[in-house]
């Protein structure tokens, strides 16, 4: 145990050096323990090309919190980490560098580019990790994994070829989404959909027959190229005479049926619509069921293919413009409206996404959804809150089949090769040069490899070793808790909770926290293009990780977003230093101390008081985390160090710290010792770094607060006179409010006068009069029952028992302050009617920015509020007058 904390709180002194400490002690590593339960957290795999953002940080934070805590709570608690390959992202990076030296990844070949991408990963893929570092993660570093190194590699070509062994993999022609700048396919849930106004077009189709047009209304005139029929609704009345008939395609002056099917809607546009089997996933099924042909008019760098004619070369938006032009000269297009519309991005580079069809490599969802969705729907994985359950559901129960190809160079390759001579597909385990089935050498691998998603689906088993049966694996799966944002619902966790069923037998783990986005504070979402973002880094290294720690816990709840304000990191900032202070009061009065038991027939009603509500908070701020409210739990423990510890009972403790009696001393030691220290242990997962400063400075026994006990409830704490404390605390208050509301200057004491309602009140408040006097400034209390007169020109206020009264003769010059008062009240009323003329004058509402207005309108609640409190003041003082 060290002595003395230095007199101001420095986070740089104290961050670094504790987690080299805790790192060098190995007090991460989790052991497999049969007598120990197991409690296990896999990370949600940042990408391996990521900086710490807020949203790393709070979902980070929230998961040390609940390790930290079942740490001490006894368990082997496994935060397993990792960091996932990031397929477009990390070969975007790495082409990026290429491009800097004029060179294409096609100039390298596969081969090289590999090798540069893996250097990339060695230099710069490590950054997150120290990041996480940085923010206090107490991560189990040594079990730290990778999506694609060898033993995850191992299981995701183990998962592929079961699954295509049990027919739920299959390669076919299909629509898939298609980004044209990535050059990959993407999921459907990795197409972000975004409202924008767009143009819809109505063409006219003639009939072959030259007895008129049919009217089609569109958003992608470009498409019109690849059209191979018209659909009507079968009950649209006004198209019944119509279907079958031969329409003269636009443009192409090819022929094109009308057909009849029951997906259109009636209300859009003209209620027949063109269908275009190449680039529209609705048009794909319609063209299945109708048995049109498929063609597809723009190729994967999204600019017009053979199949446009001359339109071919030409920029898919360019050649909408071109085409319209064409139109509007033939005579065939009838109007141009416009229209607000869901249109389809990329999410990682918001290219307009363009359906196509290709051939790929696509899972079977109907089987291997059924299990996942009755796992949630038993109860046996429960999402925290509860309404997100419904979402995933929903999305579970109306899922198409998952694409998983993608044409990338950095990822898992899909392990099937064709035969170019009997074109056999074999899918292996293991890498193949000859063809099983005719011998041939002429045989080459897919050159897709499998979308990232697919890997990190497996995360929760496949870090621990599957599909071998390792020790690890058989201990700590399944996992106990998934914390994790909204916005990958359906990305990871669903695909986690499906493969596990399928792989494992039963669910990944037994509970999903959802948690919310960081946003500005002004409710915005933090993105590059608003410039509102926070670096996480930035905000410790000028107030320290616990500050932000606290900050990101406190006013969280599960599920929903939350802003964040420079004005709650520095409350957070205060709340360590007050922390801090309380804790050198502490060390500085605990000359000769010798911890102990507490006996609890010596404790005076302040130290019962305290005891009772340190065991209330430990006992609440558990069952908080339990239920995952570590919003809730934060709260609680501050409310209670800051007011309760530090504002009451640190005042209360001075009067016998500073006393005569030796023995009332070493009991307030004991009962300050005892609080501080179990205070520390029960706010450390929250803010480790400085709960373990002032720990070591402090008696205690062990090599870390992180591996001591966490604090139980004690049932010989639960004393039934300790609310009493509650009278003495509101006499306390009344009195000061007194004080401050007439302006009585700090130094002088007070004489006040109780009358009480019961026997009881009056011993009680007569048995702490030295915690009134010290804590009141009061110099005489005379208690007297209810039948005793009031005395003169005296301010009273109520409390429950009692009526405590303040005689101001003596205290205050009452016409003076009279005086005061008055002249305060007219400036106020001017300053009212100043603010009151501005807002109500329209040309200034109109003009002046909303937070001009708004600062206006706070200073109008404000002076109004300042008026109350003085004419409040005024009254009582007159009345003495």
């Amino acid at each position: 145990m060290q002595k003395n904390l230095p007199s101001v709180y420095d986070p740089k002194q104290v961050e670094d050096k504790w987690y080299e400490f805790w790192e060098k002690e190995n007090l991460f590593y989790a052991e497999r323990n049969p007598d120990k339960q197991p409690f296990t957290i896999v990370i949600p795999p940042p990408n391996v090309t990521g900086q710490l953002h807020m949203g790393h940080a709070l979902n980070n934070t929230l998961q040390d919190i609940l390790i930290r805590t079942k740490r001490m709570q006894g368990y082997s608690a496994l935060w397993l980490p990792g960091t996932d390959h990031a397929g477009i992202a990390t070969e975007a990076k790495v082409k990026e560098q290429l491009a800097e030296e004029g060179l294409s990844k096609f100039d390298l070949g596969r081969e090289k580019f590999l090798e540069r991408v893996w250097q990339w990963k060695e230099k710069y893929g490590g950054t997150i990790v120290s990041q996480l570092k940085k923010l206090g993660s107490s991560c189990d570093w040594s079990r730290l994994r990778f999506t694609m190194d060898e033993g995850l590699s191992k299981a995701v070509r183990e998962v592929f070829v079961q699954l295509y062994e049990k027919g739920l993999i299959y390669r076919d022609n299909y629509i898939v989404n298609w980004c044209p700048t990535c050059k990959t396919t993407l999921s459907d849930i990795e197409v972000e959909h975004e409202e924008q106004v767009d143009k819809i077009y109505y063409v006219k189709y003639p009939y072959k027959d030259g007895s008129g047009f049919l009217t089609v209304a569109t958003t992608r005139p470009e498409t019109i190229l690849g059209d191979t029929a018209v659909a009507v609704n079968p009950e649209d009345e006004r198209y019944k005479d119509v279907v079958g008939k031969t329409l003269i395609l636009p443009i192409v002056g090819k022929e094109i049926p009308v057909i009849a099917d029951d997906y259109v809607d009636m209300e859009f546009g003209t209620g027949a619509v063109k269908v275009t089997p190449g680039h529209d996933p609705n048009d794909f099924e319609m063209g299945i069921r109708h048995n049109l042909p498929v063609i597809t008019v723009i190729d994967d760098s999204g600019f017009m293919n053979e199949e446009a004619g001359k339109y071919k070369g030409m920029d898919r938006f360019e050649c909408r413009k071109a085409l319209v032009e064409e139109l509007k000269r033939e005579g065939l297009l009838e109007k141009i409206e416009d229209i607000k519309h869901s249109v389809g991005h990329c999410y990682r580079c918001d290219t307009v996404v363009e359906p196509t069809v290709s051939k790929q490599w696509f899972v079977k969802m109907k089987p291997l959804a059924e299990p996942a969705i009755e796992v949630v729907k038993q109860g046996k994985v429960k999402f925290v809150p509860e309404r997100f359950t419904k979402i995933y559901l929903n999305w579970l129960e109306n899922i198409r089949d998952w694409c998983i190809s993608r044409q990338l160079w950095w990822g898992h390759r899909i392990p099937a090769w064709y035969c170019q001579d009997c074109g056999e597909t074999t899918v292996s385990r293991e890498d193949i040069t000859v063809c099983p089935k005719c011998g041939s050498r002429h045989i080459e691998q897919d050159p897709d490899v499998l979308d990232t998603w697919f890997s990190s689906a497996l995360w929760p088993f496949s870090t621990m070793g599957w599909p071998e049966k390792t020790e690890d694996l058989q201990y700590f799966y399944p996992t106990s808790v998934l914390v994790t944002a909204y916005d990958i619902i359906f990305f990871w966790v669903a695909r986690m909770i499906f493969q596990s069923m399928e792989f494992m037998k039963e669910a990944p783990f037994e509970y999903v926290v959802i948690t919310g986005l960081v946003r500005d504070a002004l409710g915005r979402k933090m993105s590059k293009s608003l410039g509102n973002g926070i670096d996480p880094l930035e905000v410790i290294n000028k107030y320290g990780a616990d500050t932000l720690r606290f900050t990101l816990s406190t006013g969280n709840a599960p599920g929903n977003d939350m802003r964040f304000y420079w004005e709650k990191v520095e409350a957070s900032r205060n709340f360590a230093n007050k922390i801090w202070n309380a804790s050198r009061f502490v060390m500085m009065n605990l000359e000769d101390f010798e911890p102990g038991e507490i006996d609890v027939d010596e404790l005076s009603l302040a130290d019962r008081w305290i005891l009772k509500r340190l065991n209330d908070i430990t006992r609440d701020v558990t069952e908080s985390l339990e239920k995952f409210e570590i919003g809730m739990a934060a709260q609680k423990i501050y409310d209670f160090f800051w007011s309760e510890f530090c504002d009451w009972y640190i005042e209360m403790a001075k009067i016998d710290l500073y006393g005569d009696c030796a023995q009332s001393k070493k009991r307030t030691q004991k009962v300050l010792w005892t609080v501080l220290e179990q205070a520390l242990r029960l706010l450390h997962p929250f803010m480790p770094f400085i709960t373990e400063e002032i720990w070591q400075h402090i008696p205690h026994e062990g090599k870390s607060i992180m591996t001591s006990a966490w604090p139980q409830y004690k049932e010989e704490w639960d004393f039934d006179d300790a609310d009493q404390m509650e009278l003495v605390m509101d006499a306390v208050r009344g009195i000061r409010n007194i004080r401050a509301e007439m302006n009585v200057p700090p130094g002088k004491k007070a004489l006040a006068l109780a009358r009480v309602s019961s026997p009881e009140v009056m011993e009680i408040l007569k048995d702490n009069l030295n915690i009134i006097y010290s804590l009141a400034k009061v110099s005489e209390m005379e208690i007297v029952d209810e039948t005793a007169d009031l005395p003169q020109k005296a301010i009273s206020c109520v409390i429950k028992g009692a009526e405590i009264f303040i005689p101001m003769e003596g205290l205050v010059d009452i016409e003076t302050e009279i005086s005061r008062l008055k002249k305060e009240k007219a400036n106020l009323e001017k300053e009212i009617d100043r603010v009151n003329k501005k807002l109500s004058n329209e040309g200034f509402l109109q003009k002046a920015p909303q937070d001009v207005v708004e600062k206006e309108q706070q200073k109008q609640k404000d002076y109004q509020e300042m008026l109350e409190k003085v004419e409040h003041r005024l009254k009582m003082l007159t009345d003495l007058a």
